[in-house]
């Protein structure tokens, strides 16, 4: 949506004895699911993840790249999937961060996407939304796609949205200007979902958003001769987006009534370029940002006038900051061990055969697509946190 090494364990994790120091992060499409078919082992993993009254053991968040529906909608569809209770704030889609940017939400929008994109917007806080057929109704003239010629029950137009959008940028938002190809930069862009492909019930994965980007990028340099400039990149692997994650785990945990703070993240995914890839790059965040408070601590030890420093149990958010993030690959989805396997050395990762399915603005490092562990499915995934956890 646009806003302008295999491990095998024994389970050890039926009985849980107090709270344990964690979170999961669950994708969905290829770690949970199929397209709209369940994956067996994770309606087997779920079972264990609650307790015989139904309450988690854990804290648990689905994140997702997935924004074409309403929390509560994904939230359902899980839960009968799963046949285990999810709660709507246990749901994160690609576009869930945006109720952060709340400068933008006063402005008038148009929105680009899938699904309720009005009822989504109005949810995450835009006031003034407009959406794409809003635009085709009010300007026909710029939609010269025939749709009669469409089947009825085809809910994608790539080619209006491109056009529409590069209508809005060109015109500053003024459709009933001609184009400037010269003003830049141009109006704000949110993007929402980064996925080059994703996995459904086809043999091969399919186009993900994260082409569409590709296209719009490509069609404005060509028109303009500038690059495209977004305002944000939401979603996995952005760093946004985990931290928001980190966020509603504290929420369920709060829920739980854990008075110890979660230490540690494990994010279970099927994709290396973004749900490896984002896990890894918010670990290398959560270290840097721990190695930076040492610092100012020793220096505060040092100095005992730093004011940077705060009393024991009066820190600010960053003291509450799990220690790290650990990524989990399954071979469920968009990454299969038939297909590729993950060199052991990060320097091998990309070859001539092998490109960056990334965002165009996501600087590259192979050593971030190195899962920590990979395991067959989810069940073994979540075998092996409690494997990890509860044993000396």
């Amino acid at each position: 949506m646009i806003f302008t090494s295999m491990v095998q364990c024994r389970p050890v994790w039926t009985v849980l004895i107090g709270p344990s120091p964690f979170g999961l992060l669950f994708d969905i499409d290829g770690v949970l699911v199929r397209g709209r078919t369940p994956i067996p082992e994770a309606k087997q993993c779920f079972r264990k993840l609650v307790d015989h009254n139904g309450k988690y053991k854990v804290p648990v968040v689905f994140v997702t790249n997935a924004g074409n529906c309403m929390r509560q909608t994904k939230a359902e569809h899980l839960s009968h999937i799963l046949e285990t209770e999810v709660s709507p704030d246990q749901v994160m889609l690609s576009h869930s961060p945006l109720r952060m940017f709340t400068q933008f939400h006063k402005m008038c929008v148009l929105v680009s996407g899938q699904g309720p994109v009005k009822e989504v917007a109005h949810n995450l806080g835009f006031e003034d939304v407009i959406t794409i057929d809003m635009l085709r109704e009010a300007y026909p003239l710029l939609d010269v796609v025939d749709h009669n010629r469409r089947p009825k029950d085809t809910p994608v137009r790539w080619e209006t949205n491109l056009q529409l959008i590069a209508d809005v940028l060109l015109t500053n938002g003024d459709l009933d200007n001609n184009w400037n190809t010269v003003q830049y930069p141009h109006i704000p862009v949110l993007a929402c979902n980064m996925d080059l492909l994703w996995m459904a019930e086809a043999k091969n994965p399919r186009f993900g958003h994260g082409m569409f980007l590709v296209c719009l990028e490509n069609l404005y340099k060509k028109i303009t001769g500038y690059d495209l400039k977004y305002e944000a990149l939401i979603g996995k692997p952005s760093a946004v987006t985990y931290n928001y994650a980190e966020l509603l785990i504290r929420q369920q945990a709060q829920k739980l009534r854990w008075t110890t703070p979660v230490k540690r993240l494990y994010a279970i995914g099927d994709n290396p370029m973004a749900d490896i890839y984002g896990a890894n790059l918010y670990n290398r965040y959560l270290q840097t940002s721990h190695n930076a408070k040492v610092q100012i601590q020793a220096k505060g030890r040092m100095d005992s006038s730093t004011e940077f420093v705060s009393s024991p149990g009066h820190g600010g958010a960053d003291d509450i900051h799990p220690e790290g993030c650990s990524s989990i690959l399954v071979c469920t989805g968009v990454y299969s061990k038939d297909q590729e396997e993950l060199p052991a050395d990060p320097s091998e990762t990309v070859t001539e055969q092998r490109i960056f399915h990334g965002h165009r603005d996501f600087r590259f490092d192979p050593s971030l697509t190195q899962p920590s562990f990979v395991v067959n499915d989810v069940k073994e995934a979540v075998e092996l946190v409690f494997h990890s956890i509860f044993l000396p």
